[in-house]
C-alpha cells in the first residue's frame, strides 16, 4: 500500500462515520420537515396503515419524529436516542408490508413499488444508525487522542 493510499484510508477512518452520522441527521431533519409543512412523501402510506389515529395528525407526528432523530444523530451526546426513536418507528414501517403489500409492491414480494422502496429505504437506514451509534464511541476516543 503507498503512502498516499495510507493518508486516504486514514482520514476515512477518522471522518466518514462522522460524515455519515451527519449526512444521516440532515436528511432525516429535511425529509421530516416535509411532512408537518404539507408536502406530500410516500410516508403518507405509513400514516393510513397506523389506524390509531387520522392521517392529518399521524403525518406530521411523524415529521418531527424524523427530525428528532435527525437532531440526535447530529448531536453526540444524543445519537443513542436517536436509535431508541428509530426501533420504536420501524414496526409501523414493517406494518406497511403486510397491510398494504399492494402498494408496496409491483409483484408481491420481488418487486418493490416507488413506496415499498421508501419503506426498505427505512429499514436501511435504521441498521445503518445502528451501526453509526457504536463507533461515536470511537469517535470521542480519537478527539481525546488528537487533543493530547
Amino acid at each position: 500500500m503507498t503512502d498516499i493510499d495510507q493518508k486516504i484510508f486514514r482520514a476515512f477512518n477518522k471522518y466518514g462515520h462522522k460524515a455519515h452520522r451527519l449526512s444521516l441527521g440532515f436528511i432525516f431533519i429535511w425529509y421530516g420537515l416535509l411532512k408537518p409543512f404539507g408536502a406530500k412523501t410516500t410516508t403518507s402510506l405509513l400514516a393510513h396503515t397506523i389506524y390509531f389515529f387520522p392521517p392529518e395528525f399521524v403525518l406530521p407526528v411523524l415529521g418531527w419524529w424524523e427530525v428528532a432523530i435527525g437532531i440526535c444523530l447530529i448531536y453526540t451526546p444524543w445519537v443513542k436516542y436517536s436509535i431508541i426513536l428509530q426501533i420504536i418507528r420501524i414496526p409501523g414501517t414493517i406494518l406497511a408490508f403486510f397491510m398494504h403489500p399492494e402498494v408496496c409492491f409491483v409483484q408481491i414480494p420481488f418487486v418493490p413499488s416507488p413506496e415499498g422502496q421508501y419503506l426498505i429505504k427505512d429499514i436501511v437506514i435504521l441498521f445503518a444508525g445502528i451501526a453509526i451509534a457504536g463507533t461515536v464511541h470511537n469517535e470521542k476516543h480519537s478527539m481525546q487522542d488528537i487533543s493530547k
